[in-house]
């Protein structure tokens, strides 16, 4: 009963006492210090009216708005570390790779982190508002409830755009392409000019812009990663002889390859991998490189043509002993005696008389 008094008690205080002027058990500084001085309740309810409660509800919203920026600057720093973190990624050693990709890298990690520092700084003052309406005697439920509602409709009504935004941010946080990169996607393939977290803009190789939006992406290839690879099938024909080619080719690639002009674009030795191929009028032999990525185009015409300098002179030094045997054979032989026009013919060999011919005939 006592604590059910209470309420009564302070609701039933003498408007000339200091609780009935300043409306509470426990009053404010201000309206307190005005009690004190003049004894007046007018001039005390105006204080708490009029001063003690606007400041209180200005310090309170103050002191809101600090709090959110003080968060905000701690989810920018966290984000920014661990973008950072993410994106800087390992070689096969296990040392940071600072040298290969640095500035990519970098590059991504600004924009990941711009990003995510952005939906924190969205979310975190949106929530600062809705405190600061409370603190402002504001009801919140219909709003909460009108914010429910119409987040629910746009959930529905822009399925694709948020599909388009999650699937952007994965993207940016795996590395799965950036500007520059020469990707195959949805049967285009070109070189990337932007990535945002909606679209996709690829120029392909006859000048053509594609904009393709992040979400419709099922799966892409990256011609630009790390290394690649050039593959020539190079065809030999059947008169010359596969081993002798194949060394033939394996010294051309190598030679190639210590070229101080090709040493930094071929970043492995070539190999032969030997015959790919059989077809009706030649042997197709297959001829592998290691190059830097995007120059495999060049190094594939530069290996083609050594091999078919190559090739060729081995060719003619073949058709070339082939001509000098046969050559030879027609030398060996003696061509028989050739008789002249009008000239008697040589005798044969006499027969021996038979035992029934001759002067006893």
């Amino acid at each position: 009963m006592a604590l059910h008094a209470l309420p009564l008690l302070h609701a039933a205080a003498p408007a000339d006492s200091l609780d009935g002027a300043c409306r509470s058990s426990q009053p404010g500084v201000a309206c307190q210090l005005v009690w004190d001085v003049t004894h007046s309740p007018h001039l005390a309810t105006l204080t708490r009216v009029y001063l003690a409660g606007p400041v209180q509800v200005g310090l309170r919203i103050l002191f809101v708005i600090v709090l959110a920026l003080v968060a905000r600057s701690l989810a920018r720093r966290l984000i920014g570390r661990v973008t950072r973190g993410v994106t800087l990624g390992k070689d096969a050693t296990g040392e940071r790779n600072r040298l290969l990709g640095g500035e990519r890298r970098q590059q991504r990690a600004t924009a990941l982190a711009s990003v995510l520092g952005n939906a924190a700084t969205v979310t975190i003052f949106a929530i600062a508002l809705f405190i600061i309406l409370g603190d402002m005697g504001l009801n919140l439920a219909p709003i909460l409830a009108s914010a429910g509602v119409l987040g629910i409709a746009l959930g529905f009504g822009a399925q694709n755009l948020v599909q388009d935004f999650l699937a952007g941010i994965f993207m940016l946080l795996e590395d799965q392409y950036g500007v520059g990169d020469v990707i195959d996607v949805r049967n285009i393939t070109g070189t990337v000019e932007a990535v945002s977290l909606r679209i996709t803009r690829v120029r392909d190789v006859n000048g053509v812009v594609w904009h393709i939006r992040n979400g419709t992406i099922g799966k892409s290839g990256n011609e630009s990663h790390g290394w690649a690879r050039a593959v020539v099938d190079f065809p030999v024909p059947y008169a010359l002889d596969i081993a002798e080619v194949r060394a033939l080719m394996e010294r051309t690639a190598g030679d190639m390859w210590r070229d101080p002009m090709w040493r930094e674009v071929i970043t492995a030795k070539p190999e032969v991998w030997g015959v790919q191929e059989v077809t009706s009028d030649s042997v197709l032999v297959r001829v592998i490189a290691r190059t830097a990525p995007l120059r495999q185009w060049e190094v594939g015409r530069e290996l083609r043509e050594r091999l078919k300098v190559a090739v060729a002179g081995l060719s003619a030094d073949v058709a070339a002993a082939a001509s000098l045997a046969t050559a030879g054979a027609g030398a060996g032989a003696v061509p028989a005696p050739r008789a002249e026009p009008g000239a008697p013919a040589e005798p044969g060999p006499a027969a021996e008389p038979g035992p029934g011919s001759g002067a006893g005939a």
